[in-house]
């Protein structure tokens, strides 16, 4: 089944409202100016991290056009479009000095690209280590060497640091597989890990990163996708270091199947904050310059309603958690 875009979704929400036709322009005009907005992610890490695991879990890559870069020189890279998402997956480092220099070389050309405003063409550097290895040499050298000096002002901003794999990072001890989570043991160990990487980063370069640690599961053919562990999570941070008016994108592009979506830590609704932090980019881009008082806005507030509980439905039952059911939130927004 096709995916209902959440865009046609408000544009046609906006012209069936009962509003005047000034208002109904300005409304649509903004809903176009969002719907040009694109979101550049580039993926990296170690060889054998699990980055194309990874964006096999968080995106519907049935949809995506694969290509490489028009320039010679960084045909390393792929790239991958989804809709207005485009990520670059760059090869892994640690397969040979010469190697690894040019890839090097490619990232920080593409980190140094602009769009066609003169901002940076990259939002977000996810960068990816291995959870299931103490050997993070390679890793911390393409972050404090490669990434972090070449994301301009906003550093802290423009980079996340996952580790995955979490569920061998003790060698598959100490982990509850009919529960899908670590016990306590690797737990703390995970935790433990997160604070040295952090602490290593810092030192480093200065830059105060938080990292988290997930898996991405795993899929062998013929065989079934295991189920990932914080995926929810991920996608959450991924969301929120995304620029405010940007969010919307991921409504359209993340994973429909719910088992992956699952299992996560206890720590934080990431659903309901995933939720929130896109409708908030809904409804701020949206309603820019739009007099939202009295009967218009809350004309303005059950458009909005309407709107999310369909995107709940076009984008299945992992966002449907994620962002579905916003009607009451997003009336308390024009109240």
């Amino acid at each position: 089944m096709k995916k209902e875009n959440i865009y046609e979704t408000m544009e046609n929400d906006v012209l069936n409202a009962n509003l005047d036709e000034a208002e109904k322009s300005k409304l649509l005009k903004n809903i176009m100016r969002l719907k040009d907005k694109k979101v550049n992610i580039m993926i990296t890490g170690a060889t054998g991290c699990g980055k194309s695991s990874t964006i096999n879990a968080l995106f519907d890559m049935e949809v995506a056009k694969v290509g490489v870069g028009v320039d010679p020189e960084t045909m390393d890279i792929e790239k991958y479009e989804l809709n207005n998402l485009t990520l670059w997956d760059t090869p892994g480092l640690g397969d040979g000095k010469e190697a690894d220099n040019r890839h090097a070389k490619n990232i920080i050309k593409k980190l140094a690209e602009v769009d066609e405003n003169g901002d940076a063409l990259i939002d977000l550097v996810l960068v990816i280590l291995d959870g299931g290895t103490r050997d993070l040499g390679t890793s911390y050298e393409l972050i404090n060497s490669v990434i972090i000096p070449n994301l301009g002002e906003d550093k802290k901003n423009r980079i996340l640091v996952a580790i995955n794999q979490a569920d061998v990072a003790m060698k598959g001890r100490y982990w509850d597989y009919e529960k899908n989570e670590p016990m306590d043991k690797l737990k703390e160990f995970l935790d433990n890990k997160v604070i040295s990487v952090k602490n290593r980063i810092k030192e480093a370069t200065g830059v105060d990163i938080e990292p988290i640690y997930y898996s991405a599961g795993f899929k062998e053919e013929g065989e079934e996708q295991s189920r990932p562990y914080n995926l929810s999570k991920l996608l959450y941070y991924i969301v929120k270091a995304t620029p405010t008016e940007k969010r919307a994108v991921y409504v359209n592009n993340t994973n429909e199947d719910e088992n992956m979506w699952r299992d996560n830590d206890d720590l934080l609704d990431y659903g309901e904050e995933t939720r929130k932090s896109i409708m908030d980019s809904v409804v701020e881009g949206a309603s820019r310059g739009v007099d939202v008082g009295g009967d218009i806005g809350g004309e303005i507030g059950g458009i909005f309603g309407k709107t999310g509980e369909r995107i709940g439905r076009a984008v299945g039952s992992v966002v449907g958690g994620v962002i579905g059911a916003v009607g009451g939130f997003i009336g308390g927004f024009f109240s």
